[in-house]
């Protein structure tokens, strides 16, 4: 229990993690066809239009890895005190966001960026509570 207490924010921060990433990329394999769809057309006029399924298979993979180390993460606060896979699970969810932070830019989705930067501010927060 004082395991949990004494790293409640970084765990918070982990599920949050876990929730985004992990459901995210739930949502992408379930609705592969849809998604595609939808991306090709929200990049028709960019220079990733006809590249769109191999870069949301590389986003699929990296917010499957990102939220699993985030998992491992967890298990290792509270079974041994280590934070180092955790750090790594929100060094790469860090990139992931900056992946699609760069899509909704090149998009010219402002609004899509904007919403990226939300996740980003809790995230590199993580970042910063475990390097010590």
């Amino acid at each position: 229990m004082d395991s949990i207490l004494n790293n409640i924010t970084e765990i918070l921060l982990l599920i949050f993690l876990i929730i985004t990433f992990l459901q995210s990329g739930l949502d992408k394999i379930t609705d592969w066809k849809g998604n595609i769809s939808w991306l090709k057309e929200h990049f028709s006029k960019t220079m990733f239009k006809d590249i769109v399924p191999l870069l949301v298979s590389i986003i699929l993979i990296t917010e499957i890895v990102a939220g699993v180390l985030c998992v491992i993460g967890i298990y290792e606060i509270l079974t041994s005190g280590s934070k180092l896979i955790a750090f790594y699970g929100g060094i790469l969810s860090s990139v992931v966001l900056f992946m699609l932070l760069f899509g909704q830019r090149i998009a010219k989705d402002y609004d899509g960026a904007r919403t990226i930067v939300i996740y980003f501010i809790p995230t590199i927060f993580l970042v910063y509570l475990l390097q010590g």
